[in-house]
């Protein structure tokens, strides 16, 4: 059990504090708001993606697996979501325009971003598949309580990390150039990371 614990708070913060659409968007965040305002977004993740590790461990996962068409619906909708976040971020407003780029993500805006966010399926896939697999009844609930609560205390510090390095990158990007050139790649970075969704599609 033990060992399990150990290697359960290994894989959560190696997933989680590696990059990701999360991480793209905190550092751009911290960056544009600072590391504030970026709180709620930050809590947002960790709980909402905590909650979808429970609900995916509890059988939410099995639907898409019996109806293929949902998993292609959410392919097309995460797609399609990132794509505007990433035109969200590159039209993110320099200091002197009069706004640091609207307002950041919200609690609930974090938290529902999940449910498209193919790192999050996959760090939720593998959590319950691996470090729960064999754990039925009631006994279930508790286990797979135990794995969210696991991935809510690692991954909040861990994508703090990012929302602070945005935050001291800020210090460089007082010229309105450097922080659109900067917004610019963070969007970049984001579609980047559609690349495992896109590619099996594009392979055919």
């Amino acid at each position: 059990m033990q060992e399990t614990l150990v290697a359960l708070v290994g894989f959560a913060f190696v997933t989680s504090v590696t990059p990701g659409p999360n991480n793209m968007m905190l550092m751009a965040s911290g960056a544009n708001f600072g590391f504030r305002r970026t709180v709620p977004h930050m809590l947002g993740i960790s709980l909402g993606h905590a909650l979808m590790v429970f609900l995916v461990g509890m059988g939410v996962g099995e639907v898409f697996v019996a109806v293929p068409v949902l998993a292609r619906v959410l392919e097309a909708a995460a797609v399609v979501y990132m794509l505007w976040l990433a035109g969200r971020i590159a039209r993110s407003a320099a200091p002197e325009e009069g706004k640091a780029g609207g307002v950041p993500f919200s609690f609930l805006q974090a938290a529902g971003f999940q449910w498209v966010n193919p790192k999050a399926w996959a760090m939720a896939l593998t959590a319950t598949s691996v470090y729960a697999p064999e754990v039925d009844g009631g006994q279930r609930v508790w286990a797979m309580a135990l794995v969210a609560v696991v991935f809510a205390a690692v991954n909040l510090p861990s994508v703090s990390v990012w929302t602070v390095l945005g935050r001291e990158v800020a210090r460089f990007l007082t010229d309105a150039r450097r922080l659109r050139a900067f917004n610019w790649t963070m969007a970049g970075l984001l579609v980047l990371s559609l690349w495992p969704v896109v590619w099996p599609v594009l392979r055919g």
